[in-house]
């Protein structure tokens, strides 16, 4: 492969987040400060190997014979992958957003949140194209449409609504461990379920219109949960330096 060909799939790869990422921070009132956003975005991406690696760990778990019945079941790597790739997209936000001084009313967990899977979306995008690009542009480009309105959006609703969960942390600060364990669990569900829906033994068309019945229940979800921390953000309450330092170390 050509570098040019090379770097037209990276292009390629990055192109659907890129798009989302313009598209969320547009209908935000008031936006986050771009460079903060764009490294969110960075981190999403950077840290994606270490979920690699961990996957990976996972499957070779499988080779000791105790754990090889368990592991083998493909339902429960993906429950595994899911948990690992929500966890990973929040600690990119912790390391970036949350330290940040721009980081200050508790909506902003939301959207940050929603960066870093546009993040790690990305990396996954590139790595499928130059996994299909072997059997033929024309194969390639039709997983690349599929994960542009399908993964990549994916990663982006379930971080956000995890991003809900960590904004309730400034109100709820006694709580703010269990909140994230909450957050995770939903996110880790709803990133399971697309999974299983796109890998399931239904035809086809049946998967595509299941994951796709998911990805629209999670829009309105995280349309309404947005709604209710903006309210909430903006309905008086003040946020003491104390709940910030709080947050950060959640």
């Amino acid at each position: 492969m050509s570098i040019i060909n090379a770097v037209l799939l990276v292009g390629l790869g990055l192109l659907p987040s890129l798009i989302w990422m313009i598209f969320f921070y547009r209908r935000d009132c008031h936006p986050e400060p771009k460079y903060l956003v764009t490294k969110t975005f960075l981190m999403g991406i950077i840290i994606s190997p270490i979920a690699v690696v961990l996957q990976v760990s996972f499957t070779q778990a499988g080779s000791w014979a105790p754990l090889n019945a368990l592991i083998s079941q493909t339902s429960l790597f993906f429950l595994w992958a899911a948990f690992v790739e929500e966890f990973i997209k929040y600690y990119a936000v912790r390391v970036i957003a949350l330290r940040d001084p721009s980081f200050d009313e508790p909506v902003d967990a939301i959207i940050y949140m929603m960066m870093a899977g546009l993040g790690f979306a990305a990396i996954e995008n590139i790595l499928v194209l130059f996994r299909t690009i072997p059997n033929g542009f024309e194969a390639a480009l039709s997983v690349w449409a599929l994960r542009a309105i399908g993964a990549t959006l994916l990663h982006a609703l379930a971080s956000g609504i995890l991003g809900y969960f960590l904004a309730l942390s400034w109100f709820f600060r006694q709580h703010r461990a269990k909140l994230l364990v909450v957050g995770l669990a939903i996110a880790t569900f709803f990133h399971f379920t697309f999974n299983m829906f796109l890998t399931g033994r239904e035809e086809q068309v049946r998967s595509l219109l299941f994951a796709t019945g998911l990805l629209l229940l999670m829009s309105f979800l995280l349309y309404v949960l947005f709604v209710k921390m903006k309210k909430r953000s903006h309905g008086g309450i003040q946020i003491s330096p104390a709940v910030e330092k709080n947050i950060v170390s959640a």
